[in-house]
């Protein structure tokens, strides 16, 4: 932990406004009800009929259901806060939680960001400076490409100085996009313009850094935090190498892959690279983890993860609250060093079709039941009657699992996916519980190539028994007598129709 700095006069926050929407957005409005703050939700117009509309304590719309008008509409979103009364923001993850332009948007204005300064965000959002950081950090970096000669010829000698497979990245990309893999000379071009298309459209840069791709590797994540004072801790780390498309499905912590020496040694870079760049609050550096047990710098996410809550059930921490704390100018009593306790697993659950792909489900939400129990915590944004509109991620909800051990864990969290019930719409339960039945899953070997190799194709759908169907039709006569199904489908008359069959919605999610 690094020395305390001198403070300066700790900012009056009473109420937050919170630019984010679903569960993350649901999340911030409890820990500002438990701090005794006031919660402002700046949302869309297609988020009126959402969960954490109906739980914050003031709402106020600032633009229509595109998120370039909406939630990625920076003077939209202060003029929002401002007119509300907020003291301070909260972005959450994603949308405009790593724009340095917006933190610095924000403190013009008046408002406390919650989360590091521009200088950090801007650091760190550029690809190229982070790695530059590290290497001063003394951290170990891929073999790659960073140069400012964007010229497509320097870009194909430096692929073919590297050694295939190599990856192209947008240099202020994140979350997958803007990011391809070089297998052969011949994908190069493609592969580089579609990258600099991508950066350019999505974050306003088409420059691009080359690195050597390491296909086999494991995806490790340090969670740091640095309170008021500056001093940088560690929480640990997660194991996040379950990924589609470069989007995690599935986190724990902490990984099974790691040992205590290994471990130590990955932490404390973490903390030296966040003590170099001065940063404050919530961090998440992220390394790949060689078969060798070498692990390299990827990035550093500057805000809270989506994967957060495994860290918080393993050291009893809330991280959103320590967020908000620290924003406020007040200690967060931690101790000096957490012991990890058990394990936790945590499965992001998406409205999309396991049988076809992943194929984005939309509609009205049915009726949902989410199994309570010791060692178990949903993080739900939506509820019945809520609709899933194909604007936004479709992430429905969070289920995060503790128990003593990993083996434990793993099972607990099966039986928790299987007991979940969720009407109206498609999940990608079924697809989890494939995964998790995996023996290189369950033996914790995996790598971020997982799914590709052994889940590329849609999963089989399963074909009913007459045990099925009859308990089918049994839930549906249920559904249409209580009406506990969800909107219904209208005929040409204009009259509902019958509950549509949960069989045809994969509800019953052991399938």
């Amino acid at each position: 932990m690094t020395k305390p700095k001198l403070s300066t006069p700790a900012p009056v926050i009473e109420k937050v406004a919170i630019a984010n929407r679903g569960e993350v957005a649901v999340r911030i409005v409890r820990a500002c009800q438990e701090l005794g703050l006031t919660s402002l939700l700046l949302h869309s117009e297609a988020d009126r009929s959402s969960l954490a509309y109906r739980l914050a304590d003031e709402t106020l719309c600032i633009g229509p259901a595109e998120v370039g008008a909406s939630y990625l509409n920076i003077e939209a979103t202060i003029q929002g806060a401002l007119s509300g009364g907020a003291d301070a923001l909260h972005p959450g993850f994603g949308f405009l939680s790593e724009n340095a332009d917006f933190a610095e948007a924000c403190a013009q204005a008046g408002l406390v960001f919650v989360g590091p300064s521009p200088e950090s965000l801007r650091l760190f959002g550029d690809k190229i400076s982070a790695k530059d950081l590290v290497e001063k950090a003394g951290g170990p970096v891929i073999p790659g490409y960073q140069g400012q000669d964007q010229s497509l010829r320097t870009l194909l000698e430096k692929v073919e100085e590297i050694g295939y497979p190599v990856m192209v990245k947008a240099a202020a990309g994140g979350g997958g996009r803007g990011l391809k893999v070089i297998h052969r000379m011949d994908q190069a071009v493609e592969a580089i313009e579609a990258a600099q298309r991508e950066g350019l459209s999505a974050f306003g840069s088409a420059q691009v850094f080359l690195e050597k791709y390491l296909a086999e590797a494991k995806h490790i994540e340090v969670q740091i935090f640095a309170d008021h004072l500056g001093r940088v801790q560690h929480l640990f780390e997660r194991e996040c190498s379950i990924q589609r498309r470069h989007q995690k499905i599935i986190e724990e912590a902490l990984s099974p892959s790691l040992s205590p020496t290994l471990r130590e040694e990955i932490t404390q870079v973490a903390v030296k690279i966040a003590e170099q760049a001065g940063y404050r609050g919530a961090g998440t550096i992220e390394f790949l983890l060689a078969p060798d047990n070498q692990f390299y710098f990827l990035e550093m996410n500057t805000r809270l993860q989506v994967e957060h809550p495994v860290t918080e059930m393993v050291l009893g921490v809330d991280l959103v609250k320590a967020q908000l704390l620290t924003a406020m100018g007040r200690s967060l009593n931690w101790q000096e060093a957490f012991h990890p306790r058990g394990h936790s697993i945590e499965c992001r659950i998406y409205a999309e079709d396991p049988y076809r792909g992943g194929m984005p489900s939309t509609g009205v939400l049915g009726f949902c039941h989410w199994p309570q129990g010791p060692g178990r915590r949903f993080e739900v944004g939506f509820e019945k009657g809520d609709e899933i509109t194909s604007y936004y991620d479709s992430m429905l909800a969070k289920v995060i699992v503790w128990d003593e051990n990993r083996p434990r864990a793993i099972e607990k969290m099966k039986a928790t996916l299987r007991d979940c019930v969720i009407f109206g719409l498609r999940t990608n339960i079924p697809f989890l519980l494939a995964m998790m039945e995996h023996p290189e899953f369950l033996s914790g070997q995996m790598t971020t190539g997982f799914v590709d190799k052994y889940f590329s194709r849609p999963l089989k759908e399963p074909s009913l028994t007459r045990s099925d169907r009859q308990l089918a039709e049994a839930v549906v006569k249920t559904l249409n007598r209580e009406g506990l199904g969800g909107p219904r489908p209208r005929g040409p008359d204009g009259e509902a129709g019958p509950v549509p069959s949960p069989w045809g919605h994969s509800w019953r999610s052991g399938l």
